[in-house]
Order: structure tokens, then C-alpha cells, then sequence
């Protein structure tokens, strides 16, 4: 039995038109599937070389933000398959303004089951788009001074000073007041208070803190030492001495070292950092029935 070359191509066109299901009011065969997976694969190629154009263009520029480099290409890979999705879905005929339709009230317990993943993603973006943090950034969240080391679509992971790695999640930096010590530029103010005793020269006082502030090697030198009397306490006078450096990530150990050369240069000048202490007066008839002794009754 013999078959001639128009009966295979019927054979075949019979085989690819026959209806597999329908879908959205659509009649789904394995042409359209045929189709549909063919566009998904040219999508998802696409995309790969769109990232690695994106890669480039990046480099050339001198943009070393690996992190930031890393969410462009994920957003521009979820932007080609969707795109890419909705135009295989028209192209075999499926109207997706019926299929949404058709799964509204799904799409509807899906959205309420993954805003928080939908508002991180958002929140990610947005942190793309205004640069406002980026790794190598160093932050202080919730008190806590942090480096970031990588931003994904959904979070962001910090480093604490204790080698600890944590993970943040993106609406989290969008929606609080996070202080950013390295957004504009590297410098931050360290203040120290010292409480001096009352009896002290406060004009020495002063002059001897500035001259330690100044005499800094780790501060700051386009930006003067401040030297301010903040008050009087019930123990002590108390002033504050501030200076600015270079570096936030090692600003808690630059303020120890701050607190150290105060207490030295007072301690050199004969100046008493003074201390809580109570003075109790005593009346005179108390102090004399004191020192008169019980009184012998015969």
C-alpha cells in the first residue's frame, strides 16, 4: 500500500489541526502548541542575550555595582517573558482579556496570598531606579550599623560588624527612615561627652579639649573639631567634643579612640572628670548633740 506525497500532507495537517482541548473559548491543537512553544523558546533566547548586551553595556561604562547589574537583568527578563508569553498566547488565539476572566477569582486569592512578595518585588524596583542604596553601602536599620553585599528583586543582604548576615527585605528599606552613611559622601560626625568637676578653670577645659581634638590623626581634616559646653549636671559640667572622619564602618572603634585621647589630655592637664556623688550637710544642734555623746541619767 502506497500513500502519495498530498496524503501525507493530509495525514500530517489532519495531526496537527485535530483538537487537543479548549481553552478560554479557544480550540487548542498541536500547531498552536507547536507555535506557542516555539515563541516561548525564541523568548526566553532573547532574553539571555539581552542580559548579556545589558552585562556589556554596563561594563563599558565602569559600572562595578554587581548587585544593581543583577536585579536590571532579572527585571529585564521577567519584562521579555511576559511580553513574550502574551504574544504567544494572542498569536495561537487565546484572548487574554478572557482568559484573565476566566481565572479572576483565582488571581484575585493568589494576589492576597503574595502581596508581600508583589510589594518586595515593587520595593525593588525602586531602589533600582533611585540608586539610593547599593552595595557596599554602609547603614544603620533599626540601630544597627550594617554593609550591604547584595540586592536581589526581593531583598536586600547586610553585613553586621559581628560578621553576621542578614536579610532584609526590600519593602522594608523603602517604607522606614534607614540612614544611609554613605549615599553622598564618606564623612560622619563622632561626638564624645566628658563631665568635668565644678572647681575646674572651664577655660582650660576648653582649650585643652581643642587642642586634643585637633591633634586627631584619624579625623577628618577638611572639617574642624567642635567643642561645646552642653550644660550643668548635678555632679558635673558637662561638655561634648566632636569630630568627623572618613570612615562609618569604623566609627565605633574611632570613637573609642576619641573617649581615650579625652580622658588622656585631662588627666595630662591635672583636670578631674568628675563623677556622681552625694554631699550631705548636717545642721550645727544635730552636729553638737552628736558630738556631746548619751547624757548619763542618776
Amino acid at each position: 500500500m502506497t500513500y502519495s506525497l498530498s496524503d501525507l500532507a493530509n495525514g500530517a495537517d489532519t495531526v496537527l489541526n485535530t483538537s487537543l482541548l479548549e481553552l478560554a473559548g479557544t480550540s487548542i491543537t498541536l500547531a498552536t502548541l507547536l507555535v506557542f512553544g516555539t515563541i516561548v523558546v525564541v523568548t526566553f533566547r532573547l532574553s539571555k542575550m539581552l542580559q548579556r548586551v545589558l552585562a556589556m553595556w554596563f561594563h563599558r561604562r565602569g559600572v562595578e555595582a554587581e548587585g544593581s547589574l543583577g536585579v536590571m537583568q532579572r527585571l529585564l527578563h521577567y519584562a521579555i517573558v511576559a511580553i513574550g508569553l502574551g504574544i504567544a498566547l494572542q498569536t495561537v488565539g487565546i484572548k487574554l482579556g478572557a482568559l484573565f476572566a476566566a481565572g479572576a477569582v483565582f488571581a484575585v486569592g493568589i494576589g492576597f496570598a503574595m502581596q508581600n512578595i508583589a510589594q518586595n518585588f515593587v520595593s525593588g524596583f525602586i531602589l533600582l531606579l533611585e540608586r539610593s542604596i547599593k552595595p557596599g553601602d554602609v547603614l544603620n536599620v533599626d540601630g544597627r550599623v550594617v554593609r550591604v553585599v547584595e540586592m536581589t528583586i526581593r531583598s536586600t543582604i547586610v553585613r553586621t560588624r559581628d560578621g553576621e548576615d542578614l536579610i532584609v527585605p526590600n519593602a522594608n528599606l523603602v517604607q522606614a527612615t534607614v540612614n544611609n552613611l554613605t549615599m553622598r559622601d564618606k564623612t560622619i560626625r563622632l561626638r564624645a561627652t566628658v563631665g568635668v568637676h565644678y572647681d575646674s578653670d572651664m577655660r582650660q577645659v576648653r582649650d585643652v579639649l581643642e587642642m586634643m581634638a585637633a591633634s586627631l590623626d584619624f579625623r577628618c581634616a577638611e572639617h574642624e573639631p567642635q567643642v561645646l559646653l552642653l550644660g550643668f549636671g548635678s555632679s558635673s559640667v558637662d561638655w561634648e567634643v566632636s569630630i568627623w572622619t572618613e570612615d562609618p564602618w569604623a566609627s565605633r572603634k574611632d570613637l573609642s579612640r576619641l573617649y581615650e585621647a579625652t580622658w588622656d589630655a585631662l588627666q595630662h592637664a591635672g583636670l578631674t572628670i568628675a563623677y556622681p556623688q552625694v554631699d550631705v550637710h548636717v545642721d550645727a544642734p544635730l552636729v553638737e548633740a552628736i558630738t556631746a555623746g548619751p547624757k548619763l541619767v542618776g
